[in-house]
């Protein structure tokens, strides 16, 4: 009953977010209805809109020709990531199958159990995603394996390996995150983005975007990592947190918050120029499609990095760090060009300065990464892709 007054009470705050929030509910039903005949596509369907909410939208959203293979694509992905994410599995067992996953996907008599109980369902019944992923073209599957194949061993690297700099960071969200050039290859052997235009701003695009959302990920999911069982995940650079405690564990207590937050700046200070990057990129797709799909990805994490700034909500409850599901379906209703993007990301950077304290040992140079995304939106906002 809390949750219903508390929704209805951000309705009456923010009536801009009443319609899309309808259209969202609404649309989310119409898929609930009308899921495939077919049982294994009918799981895939209700699987993807239980597991990501925000990337299930931009999914949905898709042409029919898209929509199939990547929700395949994601759903494989999210396979391989539940085995990476359990920490109750020993790395001889782990490892192996991280680096061989390419090819079970292709083999119907691998199964696995494993992970917590949200993705646990799609472990036990993965044998859906591989009787639909085999209905693919060949051209995608080829994609799904090949990226499978490169995250997995990427994965594998870091379950031994500690991330100390800011390059392994790099290294481990590129591999993490390689799921957006293998996105760039499915619209273009879907014959919905000319290969001809593939260019070396896109290939920066796709690996800034690779960059800007893991390392969201990484610092938004602080807590979550540190709580695995029985050894906690540190994706956090030593680089970084080194300077403030001598474990990164110990910004969970309370008499380290001040610390906590400082490193949590620098974090966020440090992402803001793949926020740049990616941004400066972006107007490089010619495809409206896939315009879109990259820039909703683009101001969930940028949303994310000013959520997450300065707030010790990352230390202490991770509940807190969503964005509203009203201001999430007004972004996607609303971006469409470049300069809806710009217009969204102007309003996040406001956000983030707002909150910059001078006392804090990077606001200075954060002022200034957040100075350089808004004057590439206010020009931005002037163009249309």
């Amino acid at each position: 009953m809390m949750t219903v007054m508390r929704r209805l009470g951000e309705m009456v705050r923010r009536p801009d977010e009443i319609y899309p929030s309808m259209k969202w509910t609404m649309m989310v039903r119409a898929v609930q209805k009308q899921l495939p005949p077919q049982p294994h596509w009918a799981f895939c369907y209700s699987m993807l809109l239980q597991a990501t909410r925000n990337l299930g939208f931009s999914i949905l959203q898709l042409p029919l020709q898209l929509r199939k293979p990547m929700m395949i694509f994601y759903l494989v992905l999210r396979a391989l990531d539940t085995i990476e994410d359990d920490m109750s599995l020993s790395s001889e067992v782990k490892i192996p199958i991280l680096i061989a996953f390419h090819e079970h996907i292709y083999d119907h008599d691998w199964q696995f159990s494993c992970g917590s109980p949200k993705y646990k369902v799609l472990m036990d019944n993965f044998y859906n995603v591989r009787t639909a992923f085999l209905e693919l073209e060949t051209s995608h599957r080829e994609v799904i394996k090949d990226v499978t194949k490169r995250m997995g061993a990427g994965m594998a690297k870091f379950i031994s390996k500690e991330v100390e700099t800011m390059d392994d960071l790099h290294e481990y969200a590129h591999y993490s995150a390689g799921v957006y050039p293998g996105i760039s290859r499915i619209f273009r052997t879907s014959k919905l983005e000319d290969s001809s235009c593939h260019s070396a701003d896109q290939e920066h695009l796709y690996n800034s975007m690779a960059l800007l959302v893991q390392k969201s990920d990484v610092i938004r999911d602080y807590l979550e990592d540190v709580h695995e069982a029985p050894e906690p995940r540190r994706f956090w650079p030593r680089c970084i947190w080194g300077k403030y405690v001598n474990k990164l564990e110990d910004f969970k207590h309370e008499e380290n918050s001040a610390k906590a937050v400082q490193c949590l700046n620098e974090m966020v200070m440090y992402t803001l120029t793949d926020v740049e990057d990616s941004l400066k990129n972006l107007s490089s797709l010619k495809d409206p499609v896939e315009f879109r799909f990259y820039a909703l990805h683009h101001v969930a994490a940028t949303g994310m990095l000013a959520l997450c700034y300065n707030n010790i909500d990352v230390f202490r409850s991770a509940s807190n760090l969503k964005l509203r599901p009203g201001l999430a379906a007004k972004l996607f209703d609303r971006i469409w060009t470049i300069s809806d993007l710009c217009r969204a990301i102007l309003e996040f950077s406001s956000l983030m300065k707002s909150k910059v304290e001078k006392h804090d040992p990077n606001s200075v140079e954060t002022l200034v990464r957040i100075e350089a995304i808004e004057h590439i939106c206010k020009t931005g906002s002037q163009q249309e892709c």
